[in-house]
């Protein structure tokens, strides 16, 4: 009866070493891993500016506005371009978690006047094949030099004039509320964003 009683001490103590052991690592890792993390998600979000703005000579990331707002968990990320301290366009993070498998993040570029110039997907858990292809040109082609104000950029399905991703329209749909959320603060915070840079 005692070698059975010392066997599962034993086991009891390897597994509460290998947890602890492990646990450590992973923090460990996690820790030498996050700046890494966190400059490859700025690069990625300066090379998204890049392709939704026209041309710019500030520093949109320094420029950056948080500001609040009930459609985000988070404050909505609102970068304005200048050049020459001229207001030339801005880029906001829109975002839902009505996609298929949850979070949608992009990023829309808007000109002064708050027509579209470009989109890039930031984030995303869609479906490979089917929802993924939201990153797609012929889908965001549909999006560029239209403004919400005047167009109805909503799924065919539900009265507006973007073709759903075939087998995608969740995905569809979501891309599209996350557009409007971007416009919807755009037009909210028209005033801030184009005051002349001094």
């Amino acid at each position: 009866m005692s070698k059975k009683e010392s066997t599962f001490i034993n086991m009891l103590l390897s597994l509460l070493i290998i947890t602890l052991v492990a646990g450590f690592s992973l923090g460990f890792v996690n820790d030498i891993t996050k700046g890494p993390k966190a400059k490859a998600k700025l690069e990625k979000k300066i090379k998204a500016l890049k392709l939704v703005l026209p041309h710019f000579n500030n520093n949109p990331v320094n420029d950056l506005k948080l500001i609040k707002s009930e459609k985000a968990k988070d404050s909505v990320e609102i970068y304005p371009a200048y050049d020459n301290n001229e207001f030339v366009g801005t880029a906001i993070i829109g975002s839902t978690e009505k996609g298929f498998s949850g979070l949608i993040k992009i990023m829309v570029g808007f000109i002064p006047d708050g027509t579209i110039k470009n989109i890039v997907v930031l984030e995303h858990k869609e479906t490979p094949g089917l929802g993924t292809k939201m990153k797609d040109k012929k889908f965001i082609n549909q999006f560029k030099n239209k403004s919400p104000s005047t167009s109805n950029l909503k799924v065919t399905k539900d009265g507006g004039e973007i073709d759903a991703l075939t087998g995608a329209t969740i995905t569809s749909r979501a891309f599209c509320e996350s557009v409007q959320m971007a416009y919807d603060e755009f037009e909210k915070n028209q005033d801030l964003l184009k005051e002349i840079k001094n």
